[in-house]
């Protein structure tokens, strides 16, 4: 039987020669990953062509590439690719989705590729916070404590199984959980995300992922960030404004549009 492809869907022309930035999002960029076991994900942003914007050209809005084929699970030195279209990647980032911000923060060799204009992009992260972003990093915890529990939409069955033989749970739906909870909690008090996570978050997260904590003291962990989370977000202890800047935020998106096509000569 022939090998089945890799995963390569949307603009696989377009994003890479367009890219204004990339940097690792998985276990890595967060101090996380075990040496044999992770594989690499990596998230970035393009500037679509002016046809696609101002046109009929077709715009996928993004170029996924990934190592295993359609259905296949990413294992050790594989590479998940997810490049967004800047528009896109703004809606996403306004709204707080958790794995879309982590461009915004990350550091050092996690950064792939940058360029000014991913720079400038970095540098508009406090208008695009708004207190959804800890409300959102609270429905994702909820999201992989479900999985932990044996629900949400993968069913009933654990996606990882040898990890349930070896601990007793999934280790790793429980220390996403946690790392969840616990950068919810900074990003709603500071306004920031430490990449690596700080030293007392990660020292137990990484308990978790390693199997070191039994279930109970595992999911008491979560539930208490989760808690945290949730005091601070109704609380006085949230430094995040209500809404985004999206006046701001839309002002950039157009100048960044109009200089790279300048500079491209698009």
């Amino acid at each position: 039987m022939p090998a089945r492809p890799n995963v390569d869907i949307g603009d696989h022309e377009i994003a890479p020669r367009n890219e204004i930035l990339r940097t690792e999002v998985g276990s890595g960029v967060h101090g996380m990953a075990i040496a044999g076991t992770d594989d690499r994900d990596e998230t970035g942003i393009y500037i679509e062509e002016p046809a696609q914007v101002l046109g009929l050209a077709p715009a996928p809005h993004h170029w996924i590439w990934r190592t295993q084929p359609m259905g296949v699970r990413s294992g050790p030195g594989d590479l998940d690719l997810s490049l967004y279209a800047l528009r896109k990647f703004l809606r996403l980032a306004v709204a707080g989705n958790p794995t879309i911000l982590i461009p915004l923060f990350a550091q050092g060799d996690a950064v792939v590729v940058t360029t000014p204009l991913g720079e400038e992009l970095r540098a508009l992260t406090p208008a695009i916070l708004s207190r959804a972003a800890g409300w959102r990093f609270l429905g994702y915890l909820d999201g992989q404590r479900q999985r932990l529990m044996g629900g949400g939409r993968r069913s009933r069955v654990p996606n990882r199984p040898e990890l349930v033989e070896r601990h007793g749970y999934d280790t790793k739906y429980a220390s996403h959980a946690l790392r969840l909870g616990r950068q919810g909690v900074e990003l709603a008090t500071t306004g920031r995300l430490s990449l690596p996570l700080r030293s007392g978050d990660l020292e137990q997260c990484l308990a978790v992922k390693r199997g070191e904590l039994g279930f109970a003291e595992a999911l008491a962990l979560v539930d208490a960030a989760r808690a945290e989370l949730h005091s601070v977000l109704l609380g006085g202890r949230c430094v995040l404004p209500d809404e985004p800047d999206r006046t701001r935020v839309d002002a950039w998106a157009v100048s960044a549009h109009r200089r790279h096509w300048a500079e491209r000569g698009l």
